[in-house]
């Protein structure tokens, strides 16, 4: 065996240096491939520069402002999203200038926790609407966006209103203001229109994550532009998608809107519409970002800078290996073996060229793994045969084939001017920083990639030949916490117009009335029935970041005993239960001050947990533990015999909050009465007063 050894271990190194040959050979094809698109972009760049922006007028924002809004449809696809989508459509509605437009909302029969967050912001935004799927989930995406589709029609039909465009987008992003504004101003000329897509931006030190920052900062920069200039077709990145209103009644002519056979419905559907001949475009309207960023790798001072860059919606995207591969390999899968196959290779030259770029990943990726294996094979082989382990081998044909020398110097170039490519477009983002971590996290995509690919293969194949069953491959989604409340510090009257809860004319005349009453704005509000108890109590929760609750009967009587009774009546506070650590939990109307909070905290011996309630709960719960009510009204009970007081001027806010910081109820009696010896009101206003709470207390049903 010692003399066959060295020509066995001969033979397999020359495999090796075949394999690497043909591997070297398909890595030039990809590279030329990509060169071809790195000078079609720079040239188009250049002549675009120099040759046609000084004589175009550039879009203006105040442009965006002069169009008439126009009707607009959101559609969120909505599986498993309870985390999320609350936080989402606050940001949303929080930050969108617009005002012309509705959030329509899918949702699985078998999904409760995210049915119950989306009914939340349901009562709070009047823009809003639910739709729920007849069949369980997970089904996928497609079909979800069906759904929503149908509901808006019927909407559309319900209410003699027809949206302009319809945009999709997912429950983790984050909008710009101009959005649905920039949208407007395009509509109804283009059919699709997509902005670019970009992750938030993540610490340097996040590998996985940052791969999402470095691919599309390039692809929807670069990529897109060239393929829309080149072949007159832009696929859908399935969020910030506007889909006109022509382009979605065609969709729906032929069938269904989105191919549930698809797990990459938004690549699907633009295929279809270049087909049909209408126009897309990757639209690139630059506008300015407030970031704050750390420098030089967190070692020096975090800056806070304004950054210019196109509109674009921006999301975080999975940060551990695991997530990552499965999410890619949903995209490798519908792109380029469930593309293949529904739409095989139709088109002109140019979307052909564009479709085998796409699909050609379900191979290169693999090759660029074998690569690597290979460069490690060849360091092994060389220190063998500098170490003298290795006595004996053939010529090497990268000595004896110099075109194979060649072709690995222009690897090499075309490696060099990737990685150079990568850090302009990423560092033109987030930063220089960021733009040299981009270089180690080519490798770690492309690991990320190989394994996207494999599974893609598998799933495929397990489809195809044993008739397995693709489905959506849920990815768990994030929020970023500093948008999701960074509009919360907006004033009562602006968040329910924000909301459009109230009409701007009800809005000025109940300010107009707060300036002469002492009385709180929502609670004018609803006196003339311009708003109801629902949408204030949310807006109250909101402004607070308080959660919601509901008082009930049950929940008066059994926890009355968790608070004195002056504390209750005094502070207008109602004890619902305690937490699993055993902190008291209280339902308030409005968040407790100061002085409040400290009488609580005396009486308890800790700070309680505040939910916000309904006003008429918190009353209707006063009256029950004060015995003076009848029970539970609901929205038409009468308001307290103090806030009537105020509501007709009898007396004067500050009067009557010092005189209830020494009400004892069991020393004191009545509140009237009390009242009356303090001389904050008459016995005549006092007793005017009774009169009217109880004639409304008689208007009540029974």
């Amino acid at each position: 065996m010692s003399l066959y050894w060295p020509f066995l271990l001969a033979d397999v190194i020359r495999i090796i240096e075949y394999s690497s040959a043909v591997v070297a050979v398909l890595i030039l094809l990809s590279s030329l491939d990509d060169l071809f698109v790195d000078a079609w972009y720079w040239t188009r760049r250049i002549y675009r520069r120099f040759v046609v922006e000084p004589f175009i007028r550039p879009l203006s924002v105040q442009a965006l402002y002069q169009k008439d809004e126009q009707p607009l449809a959101i559609m969120i696809p909505a599986w498993q999203e309870s985390d999320v989508i609350a936080a989402m459509i606050e940001n949303m509605v929080s930050v969108l200038d617009y005002r012309r437009y509705m959030i329509f909302v899918g949702t699985y029969p078998n999904d409760p926790d995210t049915i119950a967050e989306v009914e939340r912001m349901r009562r709070r935004y009047k823009q809003l609407v639910r739709v729920e799927l007849r069949n369980p989930g997970p089904t996928n995406k497609a079909d979800c966006l069906n759904a929503v589709v149908r509901a808006i029609f019927q909407h559309e039909q319900m209410t003699g209103t027809e949206f302009a465009g319809l945009i999709l987008h997912d429950s983790e992003d984050v909008l710009h203001p101009l959005e649905l504004r920039f949208f407007n101003y395009l509509l109804p000329r283009k059919d699709l229109v997509q902005v670019p897509v970009v992750s938030l931006e993540r610490h340097w030190s996040e590998m996985v994550a940052g791969i999402y920052m470095d691919e599309f900062a390039e692809w929807h920069a670069k990529d897109l532009v060239v393929r829309e200039s080149v072949a007159g077709s832009v696929p859908s990145a399935g969020v910030g998608t506007c889909f006109s209103r022509r382009a979605v009644l065609y969709l729906n002519s032929e069938g269904e809107v989105f191919n549930t056979g698809s797990l990459t419905e938004d690549y699907d559907i633009s295929a279809r519409l270049s087909a049909a001949g209408m126009q897309a475009i990757i639209a690139r309207f630059p506008v300015e970002y407030r970031v704050k960023r750390e420098t030089f790798f967190g070692f020096g001072p975090e800056k806070e800078m304004r950054l210019s860059m196109p509109l674009c919606v921006r999301e975080f995207f999975p940060d551990t290996f695991r997530t990552s591969y499965r999410q890619k390999a949903r995209w490798a899968l519908g792109i380029a073996f469930q593309g293949w196959q529904y739409m095989g290779w139709r088109g002109s030259l140019a979307n052909k060229y564009f479709l085998l770029r796409d699909r050609k990943g379900v191979v290169t990726s693999i090759v660029t793994v074998l690569a690597y294996v290979l460069a490690v094979l060849f360091l092994v082989i060389y220190f063998g045969s500098a170490l003298g382990f290795i006595p004996q081998r053939y010529p090497s044909i990268f000595a004896t084939e110099g075109w194979l020398l060649a072709v690995l110097a222009a690897n090499a170039v075309a490696f060099a001017l990737r990685l150079a490519q990568r850090f302009y477009f990423v560092s033109a983002i987030y930063g220089w920083e960021q733009g040299v971590m981009s270089v180690p996290r080519v490798v770690m995509g492309n690991f990320v990639n190989f394994a996207a690919t494999l599974r893609a293969w598998k799933l495929f194949l397990g489809h195809i030949f044993l008739g397995r069953r693709i489905v959506w491959d849920k990815t768990m989604h994030d929020f970023p916490e500093s948008e999701a409340f960074a509009h919360r510090r907006q004033r009562l009257g602006e968040l329910l117009l924000m909301w459009q809860a109230v009409l701007p004319e009800h809005l000025d005349e109940a300010l107009a009335l707060q300036s002469g009453q002492q009385q709180p704005l929502g609670r004018i509000l609803i006196s003339r029935g311009w708003l109801d108890e629902e949408t204030l109590a949310e807006a109250i929760a909101y402004q607070a970041n308080l959660p919601r609750t509901h008082v009930t009967e049950h929940l008066v009587r059994e926890f009355r005993d968790l608070l004195p009774l002056d504390v209750m009546v005094r502070r207008r506070v109602i004890p619902i239960g305690r937490d699993v650590s055993g902190r008291l939990v209280v339902a308030v109307s409005s968040p407790l001050g100061d002085k409040a909070l400290e009488d609580v905290r005396v009486a308890t011996g800790d700070l309680p947990l505040q939910r916000i309630a309904r006003e008429s709960e918190i009353n209707d719960g006063l009256r029950l533990v004060a015995g003076t009510g009848r029970g539970f009204e609901g929205a038409s009970s009468p308001p307290l015999l103090g806030d009537l007081l105020l509501e007709k001027g009898l007396m004067r806010r500050e009067a009557f909050e010092s005189a209830m910081e020494h009400y004892r109820p069991d020393v004191d009696g009545r509140i009237g009465e009390y009242l009356v010896r303090c001389g904050i009101v008459t016995s005549e206003a006092l007793a005017e007063t009774m009169k009217e709470q109880q004639r409304r207390l008689m208007l009540m049903p029974a």
